[in-house]
């Protein structure tokens, strides 16, 4: 695992068990430190070796040196941030303690990738490339397996990181020799005071670089737009590469990478690559190779000269957007728990759209939306949804499950809902 000599005697409280807050109990224990380890589930708590047990809302905090929590803790309304704050405790996570262990590890580099939209494809694309030009690699951060879990690179490897604006708002000093920000678009607003903070999380990424560490950013957008625009009033003109919105691409050779969105996102990943010193060989392979990820444009199967594409990790409508655009003629399954009652990001793809198919909560709500523009059924659930798709769509078209919605109301998660599609094209043939 990887660890910091400078975690040795001293006092941390650990809130959060899931995966990355065992690994981040591990790697602290592993570096030396005392430990109190809590979370509200007792068998996570029973899978804890080596720390006491104290939920940290109920102990005195005034000797500790760290509060590390998981993303999932909102800061914003849970009592740990003011607890912590009365006591002068700093609240971490485990992005962070990676970034206080990289003076301890072989010379390596660190890529941050950060956006509303993109990022796990993007991630998973610079750590491909990375891999097939034969550069030693990890991936972490908010995809795959917790950073500190995993055992650290040998000289001159790149830590690949995926970071929500969560994980950044944990993160005081990691300064990354590559930051991409993506897009930004409204989400998650229940965790800050409003849109512009959530932007201003996203900032921060590139306020931790040092001068001379490149910064590429996304500028269809215009709180992105004006990112990059700090970033060059810093000073950092040289590290800058903006991605322009709609540059024309040959992507026929790259199948995983299909759509508008996925040209940005090879955009940004043949430039952070490039920033890495790649040769273009090697990103070119990379990108024909790409398989690309679960539940993100993922073809599941074609059915009698129709292709399903489990698009579940689309849960808001502005990520629904570039999908639509992706294919000319679309059967779209959409609907689930809404994050909000209109699909206006989506508008530009309705033209695309041979039918709709609403599901779950959203259903009623979305068919009345979009009865004006296209032709719908109300399907209730992702099984009927398929099949009347199915029943319906011709040789030549695309099934689309690209929901614009969470899936709390029928499913444990997107990933759950895409096998559920999956199962569900299966029992076609």
């Amino acid at each position: 695992m990887i660890v910091a000599g400078g975690w040795s005697g001293r006092r941390y409280a650990v809130l959060g068990l899931a995966r990355s807050g065992i690994a981040t109990v591990d790697a602290l224990l592993a570096g030396g430190a005392s430990v109190t380890a809590w979370d509200s589930d007792p068998a996570r708590r029973d899978a804890v070796s080596g720390a006491t047990l104290a939920d940290p809302l109920e102990i005195d905090l005034a000797r500790f040196d760290g509060v590390i929590v998981s993303p999932g803790v909102p800061l914003n309304s849970h009592p740990i941030a003011a607890k912590a704050a009365a006591a002068g405790v700093p609240v971490l996570g485990d992005i962070e303690l990676f970034a206080q262990a990289r003076a301890d590890l072989p010379p390596h580099r660190v890529v941050g990738i950060t956006g509303t939209n993109g990022k796990s494809t993007t991630t998973a694309l610079i750590h491909h490339i990375l891999q097939t030009a034969g550069v030693p690699t990890l991936m972490g951060g908010n995809i795959g397996l917790p950073i500190l879990e995993q055992q650290p690179l040998a000289a001159g490897g790149v830590y690949v990181l995926e970071l929500s604006s969560y994980q950044i708002d944990l993160t005081t000093t990691l300064d990354c020799d590559v930051a991409v920000l993506l897009n930004i678009t409204p989400d998650h607003l229940d965790r800050y005071d409003g849109f512009d903070a959530y932007a201003a999380s996203k900032a921060r990424l590139f306020a931790m670089q040092s001068a001379g560490h490149a910064a590429i950013i996304g500028i269809g957008d215009t709180p992105s737009a004006l990112i990059a625009r700090q970033v060059a009033q810093a000073g950092r003109s040289a590290d800058l590469t903006k991605i322009a919105p709609g540059v024309c691409m040959d992507q026929s050779r790259w199948p995983s990478l299909q759509g508008p969105h996925n040209a940005q996102n090879a955009l940004a990943a043949i430039a952070a690559c490039e920033a890495l010193g790649v040769d273009n060989a090697a990103i070119d392979a990379g990108l024909a190779s790409f398989s690309g990820l679960p539940h993100r444009m993922q073809r599941v199967g074609e059915v009698n000269g129709v292709a399903f594409i489990d698009d579940s990790k689309a849960t808001n409508p502005e990520s629904v957007a570039p999908a639509l655009a992706a294919f000319p003629r679309i059967h779209w399954i959409l609907g689930g728990k809404p994050k909000g009652d209109d699909l206006d990001a989506c508008r530009p793809g309705f033209g695309h759209v041979v039918r709709a198919y609403t599901i779950g909560e959203a259903g009623p709500r979305f068919a009345e939306v979009l009865a004006p523009d296209m032709p719908v059924e109300e399907a209730g659930t992702l099984d009927a949804a398929v099949r009347a798709a199915a029943a319906r769509a011709k040789p030549g078209e695309v099934v689309l499950l690209s929901p614009a919605c969470a899936s709390f109301d029928q499913f444990s998660d997107y990933a759950e809902r895409g096998r559920a599609f999956a199962r569900a094209v299966e029992d076609l043939r």
